[in-house]
């Protein structure tokens, strides 16, 4: 699955926004998000019930590496305010926003 085309990234870049998206790397899925200014950003994930996990501040960018065989939806924590990233599948959750979806059949 593609997490963002590539103009899709190029225009977020010069939108100024966050950036996001993910590689496989082995048997692992790597995310990445660049979000400039961030002070701290924790990662939330349908698998273990949506439970923040802290993601890992490398060369500019929030690091996250999760296993790479199941879908599961997702969402970030960004200073304290949900934040969804530019994602290229989204579904409404029960509490009125939305969640990202990573499915690695697509």
């Amino acid at each position: 699955m593609k997490c963002l085309s590539t103009l899709v990234i190029f225009m977020t870049l010069i939108a100024g926004c966050a950036t996001h998206y993910c590689r496989k790397e082995k048997d692992s899925l790597v995310l990445y998000l660049e979000k400039p200014g961030a002070q701290r950003v924790f990662f939330a994930y349908s698998l273990d019930g949506f439970k923040p996990h802290e993601a890992r501040h490398l060369d500019g960018r929030w690091v996250v590496v999760l296993p790479y065989e199941n879908p599961f939806r997702y969402y970030y924590v960004v200073d304290d305010e949900i934040f969804l990233p530019p994602c290229q599948f989204t579904e409404s959750d029960d509490f009125g926003s939305e969640n990202c979806i990573f499915d690695p059949q697509q």
